[in-house]
């Protein structure tokens, strides 16, 4: 079974470019979380048989408070988090884009980082 969170923007002050710690950009972050599929939660409408994904946004949210120079940083660090907070979780996939990131010269949507990380 797998489970995603889609597209969850943020303001957040990631970079290493001193205007990027001052200023702050918008990033987008996506997460599917691979889980095995539990009858609590498809046939007996049990919140225990899988992620709650208010408390998986909350780690996220966290994560993405603190500043940290490069993005594949970030991405690292709310995989890993969600994986302790979330021992059901057996592998996942976090997607994190810096959106119009401060390229002289350049147009375009993101800059985008993709990890997964298992058990």
């Amino acid at each position: 079974m797998k489970l995603t969170l889609s597209n969850i923007r943020f303001h957040a002050f990631h970079g290493c470019m001193q205007q990027e710690r001052v200023v702050g950009g918008e990033y987008l972050v996506s997460i599917t979380m691979h889980l095995p599929t539990d009858e609590r939660a498809l046939c007996q409408d049990n919140l225990e048989g899988t992620v709650n994904y208010a408390a998986v946004y909350k780690v996220i949210k966290e994560e993405m408070e603190k500043p940290s120079n490069l993005i594949e940083h970030v991405a690292q660090r709310i995989a890993r988090h969600v994986l302790d907070a979330f021992p059901a979780i057996e592998t996942l996939d976090v997607s994190l884009t810096k959106l119009s990131p401060p390229i002289p010269g350049a147009t375009l949507y993101g800059a985008t980082v993709e990890i997964t990380m298992q058990r």
